[in-house]
């Protein structure tokens, strides 16, 4: 996951002095582009990183390769805490890592520093399949900064259905997923997740966020996403499939497609399949053939009937 990569090689930068993108891929067993991409976020949030072109050139930390915490100004720490320490999901050595990162912070910094590193989940799973590239949208520094403050912020958003409103809101908490950024904030209608891209302005009130007894981010937001699945996709199918059109069922439908403990004839094994309608599952389903049986429900059933027979008279056994 992200977090253990940008702990990594902060740490890697801490003890080389200097590496470059395709030493970082080597190690960490990822990408090239993968690694530069976390090089140059760590630069880009406020991490004295910085990169040297030329022969013999990398990426090197301020101050002679070596990063002296206790250097560090109260915006370095929370961006440094922001990238690399969403606790949600983080291994015990990422954990243990910022830890100690976090003791050899300032007395003043270790405030702003631990808020921020509860203050955002990385939710590393797109909605469907592989998540796409994460953006940083315009207003993402300004709701940072208020939420890791903990301050409350008048926002100008712009609904799904292109209608404005403005409204005072005390964010709790930041997520990503897929390759959008979310505040989970607390609002005179309760909890609310507004996607940070519809965000057009942020104003910090200077009122202090009053936040919900007992709210977890990262429990509140597994039960966003769930609702959110449930919206996204309302219809369910369930049926059978060969074993080796499992992998392919997956790479098509992502986290809508699951097996269940249903067994059919010839080794199929139970599966269930979720979609936004029963004709764009049907449309899903039709190209598997004979791969994947549907047993319910019969409204899907009988579509896929329907479609089998258009597609004989338009292109009928010569």
């Amino acid at each position: 996951m992200r977090a253990d990569r940008l702990v990594s090689i902060l740490l890697m930068l801490q003890m080389r002095g200097q590496v470059t993108a395709a030493q970082v891929a080597e190690e960490l067993e990822i990408s090239e582009r993968t690694a530069r991409r976390d090089l140059e976020a760590l630069s880009m949030a406020g991490v004295p990183v910085y990169s040297q072109q030329g022969r013999g050139g990398g990426w090197r930390l301020a101050g002679g390769g070596r990063i002296d915490l206790s250097g560090l100004n109260a915006d370095e720490a929370r961006a440094l805490f922001l990238l690399a320490g969403p606790r949600a999901g983080a291994s015990p050595q990422v954990r243990s890592a910022l830890r100690k990162l976090l003791s050899a912070l300032p007395e003043p910094l270790r405030p702003g520093a631990e808020s921020a590193a509860d203050s955002v989940v990385i939710d590393a799973s797109g909605w469907d399949r592989t998540p796409a590239e994460l953006r940083r949208p315009p207003m993402l520094e300004a709701i940072e900064a208020a939420t890791v403050d903990g301050v409350c912020v008048q926002i100008a958003y712009t609904a799904r259905d292109g209608a404005p409103t403005t409204r005072t809101v005390h964010p709790l908490g930041l997520a990503t997923k897929g390759a959008n950024w979310y505040l989970v904030a607390d609002t005179d209608r309760g909890l609310r997740t507004f996607r940070v891209d519809r965000i057009e302005s942020a104003e910090p009130t200077g009122q202090p966020v009053v936040r919900p007894a007992g709210f977890d981010l990262a429990e509140h937001w597994a039960e966003v996403v769930a609702r959110m699945d449930e919206i996204r996709t309302p219809v369910s199918a369930s049926g059978t499939a060969t074993p080796e059109a499992v992998p392919i069922l997956r790479a098509v439908f992502g986290k809508r497609m699951a097996l269940t403990d249903t067994a059919g004839p010839a080794g199929r094994v139970g599966i269930e399949l979720r979609g936004a309608s029963i004709r764009a599952l049907g449309a899903e389903v039709a190209g598997f053939g004979d791969l994947v049986h549907i047993d319910a429900p019969d409204a899907l059933v009988e579509l896929l009937g329907d479609l089998g027979e258009q597609l004989l008279e338009m292109y009928p056994r010569r």
